[in-house]
């Protein structure tokens, strides 16, 4: 199943719909599996969200569960073009 990325939150969380609306959020919140970006407010931060929407904003994406945080976030391999999009991020 594809889902589609309707927000990027920071440079590896974004999220997706279809998920569910809960907490006046839609969607799912997903964080990519095995990657860590700079946090809004630190130094690279804005630029790696920006990095990141730019490559999957409105763009559709597999997701490869691999767990769910503390945070409620799933945590995920995430392939865009069937391809993992850590690849497209360097990692």
């Amino acid at each position: 199943m594809s889902f589609k990325v309707t927000r990027v939150i920071d440079g590896d969380t974004f999220n997706v719909f279809p998920g569910w609306r809960a907490e006046g959020r839609t969607g799912l919140r997903v964080r990519i599996a095995g990657f860590d970006a700079p946090e809004i407010g630190a130094l690279g931060g804005e630029a790696a969200r920006r990095r990141l929407e730019s490559l999957l904003l409105e763009h559709e994406v597999s997701l490869y569960t691999k767990s769910v945080d503390m945070y409620g976030r799933l945590i995920a391999e995430v392939h865009l073009n069937g391809k993992d999009v850590k690849e497209y991020l360097g990692a």
